[in-house]
């Protein structure tokens, strides 16, 4: 690895928020995950949960669109779950708490009222139904994202941006991407080394990852996986001048 490179990834790693994620429910549109992908690399978030409760939807939202992505997925453990109930015990189990996103209207809370340099995972619904009645019962807050126009409601990817391009302006106020970061130099050697090791191996997470109420419990995201996922041989061209 030249030495370039190697600074860029720990640099990343550096900046990463272990407690911070995404959660996406019934999310039917690949490219949308993909965007979210996208999202969620650039403020430092290394896992995302989706889960898929409409058998109509058939996972087709999980093929995602390298292109879209920019190469993120493999930077990114994705867990997929059928079970509502179980994917929300094991993600508050993880952060906590999950604030559920909803449209403009009078029951739920500005985005900007809430303290999001606490652990949070943040919920995003269906493109045309948004987050169910079953999720929002078992969420522990919800927001919305004002808006001055006459749509009701923004793209889930849209959305998803703008909070979490907020959750990182209020963490960058608490230098949790410089001097204060969330990830102790011992779990930033881990992740190097995880990493690295997938780079040396050319291996990485393209697909992702199945848990229901008999999984082991989730692994944090600097700990070495062993059962790595080939990369595909399929080549596009980068969407930027750095391409791991």
């Amino acid at each position: 690895m030249n030495p370039s490179r190697e600074q860029k990834i720990r640099s990343v790693i550096r900046q990463s928020q272990p407690d911070l994620t995404v959660v996406l429910e019934n999310i039917f549109d690949p490219l949308n995950i993909s965007a979210v992908l996208r999202s969620c690399d650039a403020v430092g978030i290394r896992e995302v949960f989706v889960v898929y409760t409409r058998q109509y939807l058939d996972k087709r939202g999980l093929v995602l669109g390298k292109r879209t992505s920019g190469g993120t997925f493999k930077w990114i453990d994705v867990y997929a779950f059928e079970d509502l109930e179980e994917c929300f015990r094991r993600v508050k189990q993880r952060y906590g708490r999950i604030l559920a996103t909803l449209p403009p209207g009078p029951d739920a809370g500005s985005l900007y009222t809430h303290d999001l340099t606490q652990p949070s995972a943040l919920l995003f619904g269906n493109e045309d139904e948004g987050v169910s009645p079953e999720a929002l019962a078992l969420s522990d807050g919800s927001f919305t994202i004002p808006q001055s126009g006459f749509a009701e409601s923004l793209n889930i990817s849209v959305a998803c941006a703008i909070s979490l391009f907020e959750a990182k302006r209020q963490r960058t106020t608490l230098g949790y991407y410089g001097d204060n970061p969330r990830l102790n130099p011992e779990q930033q050697e881990q992740l190097f080394e995880r990493w690295s090791a997938m780079l040396k191996s050319k291996k990485n997470h393209q697909k992702p990852i199945p848990v229901d109420k008999d999984s082991n419990p989730l692994l944090p995201v600097y700990i070495k996986r062993k059962d790595e996922t080939p990369r595909s041989e399929i080549r596009v061209q980068p969407l930027t001048k750095f391409d791991l």
